[in-house]
């Protein structure tokens, strides 16, 4: 019956395409599997084994299974893939909400430990992957590719997905191990992408010492240039609505003002052409330690949920095209006549992913400990092997990758193009399926709850909305003092207090004395009549 109904909306939508009609059946048809997933995703939430991306790349494939049987065997998604709509509209608020909600003590204090993975580490796994490919690939005649290629390949297999992981970790069970896997992954995701942009910038086929140097110098620039970006324009919006306190007037304002600077933050940094995932995110901190803190409580009630639906919506959006697009028979037709073959390079490049992954993971971890003294800062075996496990998985940055790399002269004529392709999506989907299956398990083993109770599939959260979300253990103490709303134990109080890093010693006290009172944040927002700590207060009284 469903096939059927399918059959009949895919049919329609052909004989109307002058209408432009087909392209709302589409999407009409997409949105209902998006709200499938979730619903569905909801029912499996206390699943030991599925995740809302497992389900929405479950759900994609079935349903491109449904759409090749109802057109005979010529398409199986709904949408065409576009590097555009995945780079400018859905990554932005994945990221950005990814920096919104980040605990700031745990990643700043954590920071050199994440730049060793993220940036350090991506490069290792980048040499290797890349050397591993030049060495096997050649060897094996899977088609016409240039050193160019290679590289791009090792870029495009060093950008992880650790959305999987991410789901099953508790931020508060495990803070510190929460903090590595959340970090390296978005530092890895934009090295990536900072990494592949250089290769194409680079005439790599007579590279020399001096266009070494500049490569090294134009990744150091990308890199600096990109995080400075998002942090002026968090700024910026912090000091607008401090000084012009547009709550006073309408929520809406302020709200749409936070949203549209974070999104321009992003669009500002593509068409400089730098790093927008760095960029954003680290807007969306900025925006967390100042901004947030100046609009009323409605707005950071609004804005909270706001961030984090368009994230969640924009996740599951990008899972469920990736199982329908692939079956895209038109990627495998150019490979059916060797599949031998396109499953020995899927082969080879999870190995070098695995080999790639634990080359650095494990002797960084060690470095990373010499520098530690607590030993709850360390980083013991069980959680190395995590952070190891959690980097396996490849998604949609790798697919948006290997789509801008190979499909410039078009996968289907070029062999090389079309057997990179099609190992991309195989890799993606064992990665995500395979891997991701077994991620609840091995964590539940690794590092069982101290509550001994049911990891979520949900992110934590507060479980007072008057609490704000993205304090960090600092914050919330000077939150608590200011509000009693919430007692600690004085020993706790006294170690947040007293804070062990001698770098977050100086910047607090640095934020404390010249940024808060320029652009606000907690505890520095003067009293203005109509001004949010006025009506905060009201709240209370």
């Amino acid at each position: 019956m469903a096939i059927g109904i399918l059959s009949t909306l895919l049919a329609k939508s052909e004989t109307i395409l002058g209408s432009g009609h087909s392209s709302v059946v589409s999407m009409n048809l997409f949105v209902a599997l998006l709200c499938g997933c979730i619903v569905i995703g909801h029912l499996l939430e206390e699943s030991r084994w599925m995740n809302e991306s497992i389900t929405a790349l479950a759900i994609g494939l079935c349903t491109g299974i449904v759409i090749l049987l109802t057109t005979g065997g010529k398409s199986s998604h709904l949408l065409v893939f576009s590097e555009d709509l995945f780079f400018n509209y859905l990554l932005p608020p994945i990221i950005f909400n990814a920096g919104f909600q980040v605990k700031k003590k745990q990643f700043f204090r954590n920071f050199m430990t994440i730049m060793l993975f993220g940036a350090v580490g991506t490069l290792i796994s980048f040499a290797i992957i890349s050397l591993g490919a030049i060495h096997f690939f050649k060897k094996m005649s899977i088609g016409n590719l240039k050193i160019g290629d290679y590289l791009a390949i090792g870029a495009i297999f060093s950008a992880t997905d650790s959305v999987c992981t991410l789901q099953v970790l508790n931020q508060d069970d495990t803070p510190l191990l929460y903090s590595l896997v959340f970090g390296e992954g978005v530092v890895n995701d934009a090295t990536a992408v900072v990494l592949f942009k250089a290769i194409q910038s680079f005439d790599l086929p007579h590279i020399n010492t001096t266009i070494a140097l500049q490569f090294v110098g134009n990744f150091l620039y990308l890199f600096i240039s990109s995080t400075l970006l998002g942090v002026l324009a968090g700024l910026l919006s912090a000091y607008i609505i401090k000084k012009l306190y547009f709550g006073r007037h309408s929520t809406d304002r302020e709200v749409a003002l936070m949203i549209l600077m974070a999104y321009l933050s992003y669009m500002l940094a593509e068409f400089f052409y730098l790093s927008a995932i760095l960029t954003v995110f680290f807007c969306g901190i900025v925006m967390s330690h100042y901004t947030w803190h100046n609009v009323t409580e409605s707005s950071r009630v609004t804005t909270k949920h706001a961030f984090a639906t368009l994230s969640f919506v924009a996740e599951i959006f990008i899972f469920l095209y990736v199982g329908m697009d692939a079956l895209d028979i038109e990627k495998w037709r150019v490979v059916s006549d060797s599949p031998g073959k396109s499953v020995g390079v899927s082969a080879i490049l999870l190995g070098l992913i695995l080999v790639g992954r634990a080359a650095f993971v494990f002797p960084l971890s060690s470095i990373s400990n010499l520098t530690k003294k607590a030993p709850s800062d360390k980083i013991d075996f069980k959680q190395q092997v995590t952070i190891w496990w959690a980097g396996l998985m490849r998604g949609a940055v790798s697919m948006a990758l290997a789509y801008n790399q190979f499909t410039s002269l078009g996968h289907t004529q070029l062999r090389g193009n079309a057997m990179m392709i099609t190992s991309t999506i195989t890799v993606v989907l064992f990665s995500t399926v395979v891997f991701g299956l077994m991620t609840k398990p091995l964590i539940r083993i690794l590092l069982p709850s101290p509550k001994n109770r049911m990891l979520s599939s949900e992110p934590s959260t507060p479980k007072s909305l008057t609490v704000p979300l993205l304090t960090n253990g600092h914050d919330l103490e000077a939150y608590e003092s200011d509000r009693n709303l919430i007692t600690r134990p004085t020993s706790l109080r006294m170690f947040l207090s007293t804070p062990s890093n001698t770098v977050h010693y100086y910047w607090r006290k640095f934020d404390n004395a010249f940024m808060r009172p320029v652009f606000g944040g907690r505890g520095f927002v003067p009293f203005v009549p109509g001004s949010p700590i006025e009506q905060n207060d009201q709240q209370w009284q």
